[in-house]
């Protein structure tokens, strides 16, 4: 009878061990996300993820610089860090992509830059529509600006790479829906196939707005997206901005 309580006792901790790790095993990584701002004239935004990465517990800082006109990194960026060494924080990780940044263009320019957050849906949230986001571009009431609306749509891509039996990698399409008359809605970015920087993108969903009016120049946006990838212990989220003028 003792053995018999000691086999039960062994096999309920053996099972209580295997639930608490497929718990842990979908836990992955979401980045934290911080605007850095713009440059005087709009013609580059900067916006910073960081975070602990899932798996290695490592700490992670990215730094993305992005040209509004033709939305592209600037030339030797993003700024990426990874310490992979045990003890290091995540402050470490983003002291040090914030001293390589500072060659691109100096944080305080970005800072007294940094425009409206005009929308944000974190990916947490689950009373917004994770495909859609309209806002009024700027904090003016009664408004004084057209409405400004982004859709977005979900892409199977033929050549997408089966994530290792956790779905199947996906593109997406972000179009600006026309809020005025005479206006026409335009697809701003569509993915022909998938970068190798996405990693396995499982999804993607809207995550804010931010706009810019410079001072003589034209208002420009950046649309942030959370792409949802398949991470060491479960789905991770990182951002992408897709920039243009208003």
């Amino acid at each position: 009878m003792k053995a018999f309580f000691r086999l039960v006792r062994s096999s309920l901790g053996a099972i209580f061990g295997l639930l608490c790790l497929a718990a842990s095993g979908h836990a992955g990584d979401t980045a934290n996300v911080d605007i850095l701002g713009f440059s005087a004239d709009g013609a580059v935004f900067a916006f910073e993820e960081y975070g602990v990465q899932d798996g290695s517990g490592f700490p992670y800082a990215n730094r993305y610089y992005v040209d509004t006109a033709n939305d592209t990194f600037l030339p030797g960026t993003p700024v990426r860090v990874r310490i992979d060494q045990d003890g290091a924080s995540v402050n470490d990780a983003r002291a040090q992509a914030r001293t390589k940044g500072q060659s691109i263009i100096g944080d305080a320019i970005l800072a007294e830059h940094h425009g409206f957050r005009a929308g944000w849906n974190a990916v947490t949230e689950l009373s917004a529509d994770p495909f859609r986001l309209s806002v009024n571009p700027r904090p003016v009431f009664p408004a004084i600006d057209a409405a400004l609306e982004f859709r977005l749509e979900e892409l199977p891509m033929p050549d997408g790479a089966q994530c290792h039996g956790m779905g199947e990698a996906r593109g997406f399409r972000l179009t600006r829906i026309a809020t005025v008359s005479g206006a026409t809605t335009k697809t701003i970015h569509e993915d022909g196939s998938i970068p190798s920087s996405r990693g396995c993108p499982l999804g993607y969903r809207l995550a804010g707005i931010q706009t810019f009016y410079p001072e003589g120049g034209a208002p420009v946006f950046a649309v942030l997206i959370a792409i949802r990838n398949l991470g060491f212990e479960g789905p991770d989220h990182r951002f992408i901005a897709v920039t243009g003028k208003l």
